[in-house]
Order: structure tokens, then C-alpha cells, then sequence
């Protein structure tokens, strides 16, 4: 149970913005600019995945969303309405061979953008989807004649200690030995989603739960939106292309006390913190690694990786620096506003206490 708490608060050292330059934008691409040009996108019902499709749909692509499931997309109000205007394909990425047939009959492929992760981040389910399942999308997009290939990292693989940054650093290696195709790797520091988690519970009466005293990590996270223009525009931009690309959000640095300011801010309330301590998750993670090794049990060893997660975020900046590094107009303290008013999506691994929207 206390685990749960851990898991929400892993981004949650992050966050802040600035209103970006105009010369940020100069890339910024107009609707119709993917006229005749087919893009597909691997994991198009996760977070960033559906806006990337909403975002090529008006940008005029021949968008296919691959899923998992067509039915539970099309039934999903958090999802359809993102996947609009767009080919729905069902198809495993964990089956090459099925994968493979299913984007050979789609015609030309000017860019296959892969937005796949695993969702919790344990050694299991990582190497399953952050590397075999991205990797069987890469070589399914080559076998297709794939022009451009776009990689959804994470920034924190610059630093990694933690299983899900090892099987991506694995695929990293592997697109950029090959050379069939072009491809560009984006490192976003954090999404919105992972630095809201505490919306409900602020809104509730109770306290903003942050590590240390609060000025531990800085973070500047980059809206879904933003990064989803962000990533269609690296199939234009020869600039970036057979590179690494860390990117953050327009904010200047944000210190989770400053987070939690800001979301005291949007709903209207006076600051109210609680401050845990570090030690904390080396105490959990210590003791049920113990119990892990003892029983060798799979899920107990899951959840050490779990403590381990919650702890980097705790810990390690998510920050860019560099203008260049910088990217969007959507600030973190609009994104408060916006959900303070209107709720948020729910998400069991970001959301402390929120339900699922009912319609």
C-alpha cells in the first residue's frame, strides 16, 4: 500500500517553465504540411501516443494508430477522441512476424514514431516493451521501407541505474548501429501527468508530499502537446536527426516546493506540506529487497524496483538547460489551472486518489 504513494511522487521532482522564444517555433508545422505522407505511431493509445496521432492528423498526415486492442481505444473517452481521423490498426508489437505484415500493406511509410513503454518499469515488463517491442517496430518499419524513425525516450537514461533505463539504452545502441533508415532519439525530462499526481489530494484538505526540504531536484516538463509537435517535426528537421535530443519544457528550473506552490496556487488554497524524509526509501526498498532475495519471489523483487524508481525521481533533476533543450508554449502553471477546473485523466500510476472520469 505505501508503495502506491512512492510510485506517484517518482516525477515529481520536476517541473517549471518560461514563455519560449519565437524562434522556437520556426519549425512549427502547419495543417496540411503532411499531405500524401503516411506516419505511424507505435503505442498510440498511451499518453503522449494519442496526441502525437491527434497532432499528425492536423498536420494532414495519413496517420495509422497502432493498438493493442481497437475496441478498448474505441470504447476508451480518454483515448477516441484523440485517435480521430486516423487508421486504427489492431496488431501485437511483441509478434515481428505480425507486425511486419501489418505495416506492409500500408503503402510508403515517410515516419514511424514508436511512443512504447512499459508501464511499470520493472526489469520484465521493460525489456518486453521499452527494447523487444521497440525493436520489432523499428525492424518492422525498415522491412517496410520506412523513410524516418522517431524514438520517445526519457531523460533519465542519461543517468541510469534503474532496468527500464537499460533496456532503452539497449534499443538506443541498436537504432543507431543501423543505417537503413534516419532516426532521431527524444529525451523528454518529465510529462505533466507525472509531476499532477498530488492534484486530488491538495483538493481534499491534505498536505503536499515532497522529499528532503523540497529543493532536491529541479525539473522543467514538457506538455503532451508540445512534444508531440516536437516529434513529428524531427521527420523534417535534418538538424534533428542521428542524434540524441534531451527536451524540456519552456519553464526556468522548478523545485518541487515551488510545484507544489503553484498547484496550492490553482485551486485556490494556502500551502500546506509535509516534508519525508530520503532515508525513507532506502528503509523500503533495503527490507523488501531482503525479503526478494530470501523468497526469490518475482513480485517481491518488482517491488524493490518500484522503491528504486520513486527514489531516482526523488533525487535526480529532470532539467534542461540549454535554449535549444527548450521546447513549447504550454506552461506547467496553465496545466495546474486547466485541471484544478476541469479534473485530470485518470492514471493508477501518476493519479495519488483520483477514479476515473465517469461520462
Amino acid at each position: 500500500m505505501f508503495l502506491r504513494p512512492l510510485l506517484i511522487l517518482l516525477f515529481a521532482g520536476a517541473s517549471a517553465f518560461t514563455v519560449p522564444s519565437t524562434s522556437r517555433f520556426r519549425l512549427a508545422l502547419k495543417a496540411g504540411e503532411g499531405e500524401g505522407k503516411t506516419l505511424v505511431v507505435a503505442g498510440a493509445s498511451g499518453y503522449i501516443g494519442k496526441s502525437t496521432v491527434k497532432e499528425a492528423v492536423r498536420q494532414g498526415y495519413k496517420t495509422i494508430s497502432l493498438v493493442r486492442s481497437k475496441s478498448s481505444a474505441l470504447s476508451n473517452p480518454a483515448v477516441e477522441p484523440y485517435l480521430s481521423g486516423s487508421e486504427i490498426i489492431e496488431t501485437d508489437v511483441t509478434n515481428l512476424s505480425s507486425l511486419k505484415s501489418t505495416l506492409s500493406t500500408l503503402g510508403p511509410i515517410d515516419t514511424a514514431i514508436s511512443c512504447l513503454a512499459s508501464r511499470s518499469g520493472v526489469k520484465k515488463d521493460a525489456y518486453l516493451i521499452d527494447y523487444q517491442a521497440t525493436s520489432n517496430f523499428l525492424k518492422a518499419s525498415t522491412s517496410a521501407g520506412a523513410r524516418h524513425f522517431t524514438l520517445l525516450s526519457a531523460f533519465c537514461c542519461k543517468n541510469p541505474w534503474l532496468q527500464f533505463q537499460q533496456a532503452k539504452l539497449k534499443f538506443e545502441s541498436e537504432l543507431q548501429d543501423q543505417d537503413d533508415l534516419t532516426y532521431s532519439i527524444v529525451r523528454p525530462t518529465a510529462f505533466f501527468k507525472s509531476v499532477s499526481g498530488q492534484l486530488e489530494v491538495v483538493q481534499m484538505g491534505a498536505p503536499f508530499v515532497m522529499f528532503g526540504d523540497g529543493e532536491v531536484t529541479r525539473c522543467n516538463p514538457i506538455a503532451e502537446k508540445d512534444l508531440a509537435q516536437y516529434l513529428i517535426d524531427c521527420g523534417r528537421d535534418t538538424k534533428r536527426q542521428g542524434k540524441i535530443l534531451n527536451l524540456g519544457g519552456p519553464d526556468e528550473p522548478l523545485t518541487m516546493k515551488k510545484q507544489g506552490e503553484m498547484l496550492y496556487k490553482a485551486v485556490g488554497k494556502d500551502p500546506n506540506f509535509f516534508y519525508a524524509p530520503l532515508w525513507l526509501f532506502d528503509f523500503i526498498i533495503d527490507n523488501i529487497q531482503k525479503l526478494a532475495d530470501l523468497t526469490g519471489l518475482e513480485a517481491l523483487e518488482d517491488a524493490a524496483e518500484t522503491g528504486r524508481i520513486g527514489k531516482y525521481y526523488a533525487v535526480e533533476d529532470m532539467l534542461t538547460t540549454e535554449p535549444e533543450e527548450k521546447f513549447g508554449s504550454i506552461t506547467l502553471q496553465q496545466h495546474y489551472d486547466k485541471i484544478a477546473v476541469d479534473g485530470q485523466e485518470y492514471d493508477p500510476y501518476t493519479t495519488m486518489f483520483a477514479a476515473p472520469k465517469k461520462n
